[in-house]
């Protein structure tokens, strides 16, 4: 028979039903620092933030918080690989600032030297870089960094979305209970404001009153005709500068409606 590998052990102590006996046996053992020796470190680390516990005893909390998922799990087991690295000391506390890019590098490297397939490794080291994201979102955001987060979680939004709910280990439960209302939230919003960027792809990129401002004619089907042009151009080429657009406009409006162009020819 075959022996475990290393990656395969890790895959395993993670993807159990219950993962937290079998990760801090892997610690006690002294097996988990052969694995990941970046992971019994955490130990020594008091979070400010989760003051009741370490580091170390979080980040395996989590682990058990998150879904059966390997992908979401190993990114629980390193999201807080980086503190260690970047812990300072202001102002009479402890900060850990940028620790999600550090560990995200910390993270690729280690699980490369596990042997973990390259999309593994570089979702999982996505995860992390992006796991505190979310922080800042209860003091309120724009709907414009709705959708910088949703578009740089891109296809792991739901995961990294599950994993911010996994790291929320308080024992009161109505803070945990706020966490995900938010989370929810930020769920809600972001499907509104995708559903409202379809709609808007499906409008042209200027309306009937601009066309008949541009062109210099009134209602009726050539509005109509212009404005389906439009829309293709938008699906095929997306968002043009105004001024391209408007040459592109003139340009076919004189190629299908010949009789017309001379009004047109001297537009600005």
């Amino acid at each position: 028979m075959a022996a475990v590998t290393p990656r395969e052990e890790l895959s395993e102590l993670v993807g159990a039903d219950d993962p937290a006996p079998g990760l801090w046996s892997s610690v006690d053992s002294g097996r988990m620092a052969e694995l990941v020796p970046e992971l019994p470190a955490l130990a020594m680390e008091q979070d400010p933030i989760h003051r009741h516990k370490d580091v170390l005893a979080h980040t395996i909390a989590v682990v058990a918080k998150a879904p059966n998922d390997l992908v979401v799990r190993l990114a629980a087991l390193f999201h807080d690989i980086g503190k260690p690295r970047t812990r300072s000391y202001e102002h009479g506390g402890v900060t850990f600032r940028h620790h999600e890019e550090v560990g995200a590098r910390m993270t690729r490297k280690r699980l490369a030297a596990l042997e973990f397939g390259a999309g593994i490794v570089g979702d999982v080291s996505e995860l992390v870089r992006l796991s505190g994201r979310f922080k800042g979102y209860a003091d309120g955001w724009s709907d414009s960094a709705v959708r910088r987060y949703a578009r740089d979680a891109g296809g792991l939004l739901g995961r990294l979305n599950q994993l911010v709910r996994s790291d929320c280990t308080t024992r009161h439960r109505h803070k945990e209970a706020e966490l995900h209302r938010q989370i929810d939230d930020l769920e809600r919003r972001i499907a509104e404001l995708a559903a409202a960027d379809q709609r808007a792809a499906e409008r042209p990129q200027i309306d009937g009153g601009a066309v008949m401002a541009r062109l210099g004619i009134g209602p009726g089907p050539q509005v109509g005709a212009a404005l389906a042009w439009l829309l293709e151009l938008k699906r095929t080429e997306g968002e043009l500068e105004p001024g391209d657009l408007h040459a592109r406009l003139d340009r076919w409006w004189a190629e299908n409606f010949a009789e017309n162009s001379a009004e047109t020819s001297g537009r600005p």
